[in-house]
């Protein structure tokens, strides 16, 4: 008999860094329903907001070929998107604050229609909607996680990964995000990797190439973190390493349990998706999701 997708635990980049950095906050994001709604929760930032629709527009494009993909203006499929997080749906506290956003979006867009690079030439398109591969079947471990873009080499029959980064962040060295992203594509599409990149979009016209870590050593490493996150879950222990009063990243998301943020909708997880009033309850910059 197959193994239980349902069963299985599912792990992810996002959930692994949840973990790695607070073991609460990965309860919070990843575990936690409201038990009113039944939903689990998400706080909605500027600067998610931001990298959400930059994302969504640069999606969009890799289902097309490649001659269509700059026929419209990306600044033109940016204002449509930008309408799903204008004012407090993108968790903006006023007119001036989401135009420097919007700003920034505008300028990224714009520097992928100069500098198009990759985005004309061919790409591989995974077909799953998420795609995902059993880590370890015997301890029922599924790794799953989208990728940003696939180019094809026709010449070598392979692909490279580019990841595009909207944060003014460089990532940091010991991220599982390419060891992540390297199983990922290698297990749900039939080309071999040949190479990845990062393409910081606020701070580059070209892509950073990286080395692309050892397969066997990406899944050994991912897997025992992978376990760390079963144990967890099974005893049902997510302490803050910094103690009863958290740390910078759960904080935020024990204001929305105790009842101090403000619910704004549900997105199309269903999740309950909430944000800070407080000026000083404004979530950090390096707390946005790098999609």
């Amino acid at each position: 008999m197959p193994p239980d997708k349902f069963a299985a635990t599912w792990v992810s980049h996002s959930s692994m860094r949840d973990f790695l950095s607070c073991p609460r906050a990965y309860y919070l994001n990843n575990v936690y329903r409201d038990p009113n709604t039944k939903h689990k929760i998400q706080l909605m930032s500027p600067a998610l907001a931001l990298g959400g629709a930059v994302h969504e527009v640069v999606e969009s494009l890799s289902v097309l070929p490649a001659p269509d993909r700059l026929k419209e203006s990306l600044i033109s499929k940016f204002d449509k998107v930008w309408k799903k997080v204008t004012g407090e749906k993108g968790g903006f506290s006023n007119d001036s604050q989401e135009q420097q956003y919007k700003q920034r979006g505008e300028a990224m867009l714009r520097r992928i229609m100069n500098n198009p690079g990759p985005i004309t030439r061919l790409a591989v398109k995974i077909k799953e909607e998420l795609p995902q591969f059993w880590l370890s079947e015997s301890d029922n471990i599924i790794l799953c996680g989208k990728i940003d873009w696939l180019e094809y080499l026709p010449d070598s029959d392979s692909v490279h990964i580019i990841d595009f980064k909207t944060s003014k962040r460089e990532e940091a060295g010991e991220s599982l995000q390419l060891p992540i992203y390297h199983l990922l594509v290698s297990r749900t599409q039939r080309h071999k990797v040949s190479g990845a990149s990062y393409w910081y979009l606020e701070l580059s016209d070209e892509l950073q190439e990286k080395e692309l870590p050892d397969l066997h050593a990406a899944e050994e490493q991912v897997l025992q973190i992978a376990k760390k996150i079963k144990l967890a879950r099974q005893l049902g222990k997510f302490a803050c390493p910094e103690g009863e009063n958290g740390c910078r990243t759960c904080r935020p998301l024990e204001k929305i349990v105790r009842g101090q943020a403000k619910q704004i909708g549900v997105n199309s997880y269903n999740q309950d998706v909430y944000i800070l009033t407080g000026a000083d309850d404004a979530p950090l910059e390096e707390q946005s999701v790098i999609l």
